[in-house]
């Protein structure tokens, strides 16, 4: 092979950094980045399998593992033959670090997670890598990283460490590099979004970032927001969804389950009411905007009346873009002590909830028929996303310009139109 090729597991963070490990390494040679997931027993297994499968295809190529399963299992990958080199997750957007060791300057120190890492200096993404927002009419921006909380299914906190937020002069900054590029909707990103600036001097919220990117940025078509906390979504950023049209009417939301005895055992900080308070709140301020939510089944100790409960969130939150994870152990985490259901129960219930959220995406994208929804094309100019974050094909357009288009029809999990 010949340049970089990026693998890429995972979170939009990931995506996003991946994105700028390419742009970095873009003058490399015969070099295999695999970007790795620990979210799941699973998500590592999957890493594993990318490299065996890199080197099969690419046998000449140095593989080289960076994420969250690299940073949490990092014997599991240095044990591997066909792995050159491990990059710490806090060291991932410093070039340095994926040169083979007897090329790197003496100075480069291996960080740990949570120590600065990738906030340091320019805070955020190197000119080489702003250059690259030409090639996208939407943008992943990473603004905060590594999270406080320890719910007890999850391993990532110990991948990405303590939570930290870039400054908002360094997120402008990037987003006016980013539109100057080309780019028209931003989608800001993190691990924990909504503790975005508890670290910070004064320790702005969320909603103030949110406020000042569209007082500051007034060129930015849109911003979009990743996954949120329901019980941080404070009232500024409410007011922001309620009346400022460049927010996207799209909130995807953490609710991981709607029993609340489920909830305090996975250590969440909401309650099923909360969460059904706050999608009431956020349709009532904005009657067209459309929920997302993840949500795991067969967590431990999870009985059919449980379940049950969750499977009701589906409905009771009108969740239309649903993800859903059939809940599987994780080394190191307290649930995967705790008294498991059965995996064919497991998996049984997770494809209930499927089937739940599917049936409810569809009358979803049927209610579209007939609107007129304002698209983002993409770059390959016949697809692209309306502000609710539907995806819609459509007659071939101009890439990059957002477009007015009446929905004719749905086509599996995409709307179909005409430029109106």
């Amino acid at each position: 092979m010949s340049g970089v090729a990026l693998i890429s597991h995972g979170c939009r963070l990931n995506i996003a950094e991946s994105e700028k490990i390419a742009a970095m390494l873009a003058g490399a040679d015969d070099l295999v980045v695999v970007n790795s997931c620990a979210v799941t027993a699973e998500a590592v297994k999957s890493a594993r399998q990318a490299v065996r499968r890199a080197k099969r295809e690419h046998p000449e190529a140095r593989i080289v593992v960076t994420g969250c399963a690299a940073e949490i299992e990092p014997a599991t990958f240095r044990a591997m033959p066909e792995v050159a080199d491990i990059v710490p997750n806090a060291s991932k957007l410093d070039a340095d670090y994926y040169l083979p060791s007897s090329q790197r300057r003496l100075e480069s120190i291996p960080r740990q997670a949570g120590d600065g890492g990738i906030w340091e200096g320019s805070h955020g993404l190197q000119p080489a890598l702003r250059r690259r927002g030409e090639l996208h009419a939407r943008t992943f921006l990473p603004v905060q990283n590594g999270c406080d909380h320890r719910c007890t299914f999850c391993i990532i906190p110990f991948g990405r460490g303590p939570s930290r937020s870039l400054p908002a002069g360094g997120v402008i900054d990037e987003i006016k590099a980013a539109v100057d590029a080309g780019t028209r909707e931003v989608i800001l990103t993190g691990v924990d979004l909504t503790a975005y600036g508890a670290d910070l001097p004064g320790q702005p919220s969320l909603g103030s970032l949110v406020a000042r990117i569209l007082r500051h940025v007034a060129d930015l078509s849109r911003l979009r927001l990743s996954s949120l906390d329901p019980c941080e979504v404070d009232d500024s950023l409410l007011d922001l969804i309620a009346h400022e049209p460049r927010l996207m009417p799209h909130v995807h939301l953490s609710l991981q389950a709607g029993d609340d005895l489920v909830l305090k055992r996975m250590k969440r900080r909401h309650s099923r009411a909360q969460a059904v308070d706050l999608v009431a709140r956020l349709k009532a301020l904005r009657p067209d905007i459309v929920i997302g939510a993840d949500l795991i089944a067969g967590f431990p100790t999870e009985d059919e009346a449980m379940f049950a409960n969750t499977l009701a969130l589906i409905d009771d939150c009108a969740i239309a873009l649903a993800h859903i994870f059939p809940y599987s152990p994780r080394a190191g985490t307290p649930a995967a002590r705790m008294p498991q259901v059965a995996r064919p129960i497991v998996k049984a219930r997770a494809a209930r909830l499927r089937e739940a959220a599917q049936r409810r995406k569809a009358a979803w994208l049927q209610e579209q028929i007939g609107t007129v929804r304002q698209v983002l094309v993409e770059l390959d100019g016949v697809s692209g996303h309306a502000e609710n974050f539907a995806r819609v094909t459509l007659p071939g357009s101009a890439p990059n310009k957002i477009v007015a288009v009446r929905i004719t029809a749905v086509d599996g999990d995409n709307l179909v139109g005409i430029l109106a």
